[in-house]
């Protein structure tokens, strides 16, 4: 833990993170998979999920927060998987946010599919953990295909750690994740750091989701398995190419 504080590249807090999980057909996943990356299950089931948060006091680790860059909502679909190196991630289809720079320089620093998004986020009654949340994005992005997602969410019940070997472990306890570049196919693995996940269950409201229609990925038409985290401060360590071991 020390270790990555003292050479970590950038800082973050998340906030008011929903985690929404479906199982899914594993072949249309692995169809999008970049060469080197196996596809991680749970019990043979592969899932994606769909997680909305906002972010604060995101700025590399020496530099103070810029009012005008460090906060922004952010929206990811991720799903799970092994990389050559053994070690188990996240593969992000894409991260929405609203913050063109951010966007710009998560691109060019860490080879992730950030996209440009219109959202809006508005919680009740201020800071309240357990207030819900109105969260509307819109993607904005010539470069991509139209998304969006409309959802209501908040958490609920006592504070909990996933346990090892629990679905809920599988998913959200992931310190790794992937990117590969478009131009030359490399494979990156980047570490991040934070002390475990302080879960709740939540309860979600969905009036839109269109996340994964341009992926051709079928979310079925059941509820999703949810997961709430009011606040989780973050160090993200730099990239580095990825190998298949020898």
């Amino acid at each position: 833990m020390e270790s990555m504080q003292s050479t970590g590249l950038m800082r973050m807090v998340w906030h008011d993170l929903l985690f929404m999980h479906w199982q899914v057909d594993a072949a249309q996943l692995r169809a999008h998979l970049p060469t080197g990356l196996r596809l991680d299950t749970f019990d043979g089931q592969a899932w994606i999920g769909i997680v909305p948060f906002r972010m604060s006091g995101v700025s590399l680790r020496w530099l103070p927060d810029l009012p005008w860059l460090s906060r922004f909502p952010e929206l990811n679909v991720r799903t799970y998987v092994v990389g050559p190196d053994g070690r188990k991630g996240v593969w992000f289809f894409s991260l929405d946010a609203t913050n063109p720079i951010a966007v710009r320089g998560a691109r060019w620093l860490f080879h992730l599919a950030y996209v440009d998004a219109k959202i809006k986020f508005r919680k009740d009654r201020g800071c309240d953990c357990g207030s819900w949340v109105m969260y509307d994005s819109h993607r904005t992005d010539s470069k991509y295909p139209k998304a969006s997602l409309k959802v209501e969410y908040r958490g609920l019940g006592t504070v909990r750690e996933a346990q090892r070997g629990t679905l809920e472990h599988f998913l959200t306890s992931r310190y790794s994740l992937y990117s590969s570049n478009e131009k030359t196919g490399h494979l990156y693995r980047g570490d991040v750091m934070h002390d475990p996940w302080e879960l709740q269950d939540a309860q979600a409201i969905v009036h839109e989701n269109s996340m994964t229609h341009w992926l051709g990925i079928d979310i079925p038409d059941t509820p999703p398995l949810l997961h709430f985290a009011c606040n989780t401060s973050v160090t993200a360590g730099a990239i580095r190419k990825v190998e298949a071991p020898v």
